[in-house]
C-alpha cells in the first residue's frame, strides 16, 4: 500500500473547488497557475507542513487525502534543495473526484499522535 497523498487547504478554497469540480490552489494563498505545481505532503511531513505555512491559525484548515491513481496530472517528488527530504507536487489541478476523503487538521492531527508521528 502507498503512503497517502495530502494536500493542506482552507475550508472555503475546498468548497469552491467542489463547486467548479477542480481544486486549482498549490498552497497558501498560491495557485496552481503562479506556481506550476499543487504542493501535497506525506503524512510524516504533514505537521511541519502546518506550522510552517499556518502556525496556529488552523481554525479551517482541512487536509484532503488524495488518490493518486485517479489524477490525470503527473506527481512528482521533488526536493526544494539539492539531497533535501523530497515532497509530492502535482503538476496540474485536482479533480474533486480524486480526493477521497476531507478531514479536518484537528482529526488528521489526532491521527497522527495515535500513529506515533510528531504534532506541533
Amino acid at each position: 500500500m502507498t503512503q497517502e497523498l495530502l494536500h493542506l487547504t482552507e475550508a472555503p478554497l475546498w468548497e469552491a473547488a467542489r463547486a467548479a469540480g477542480t481544486y486549482e490552489m498549490s498552497t497558501r494563498g498560491r495557485t496552481l497557475r503562479e506556481e506550476g505545481f499543487i504542493h501535497c505532503s506525506l503524512p510524516h511531513q504533514l505537521p511541519a507542513v502546518v506550522h510552517a505555512l499556518y502556525g496556529s491559525d488552523v481554525k479551517d484548515l482541512l487536509v484532503l487525502v488524495i488518490d493518486e491513481e485517479k489524477l490525470q496530472a503527473p506527481v512528482r517528488y521533488e526536493a526544494f534543495e539539492p539531497g533535501g527530504e523530497r515532497f509530492p507536487h502535482i503538476y496540474g489541478p485536482l479533480p474533486v473526484g480524486a480526493v477521497t476523503q476531507v478531514r479536518t487538521w484537528a482529526e488528521q492531527a489526532g491521527n497522527s499522535a495515535r500513529e506515533g508521528g510528531e504534532v506541533r
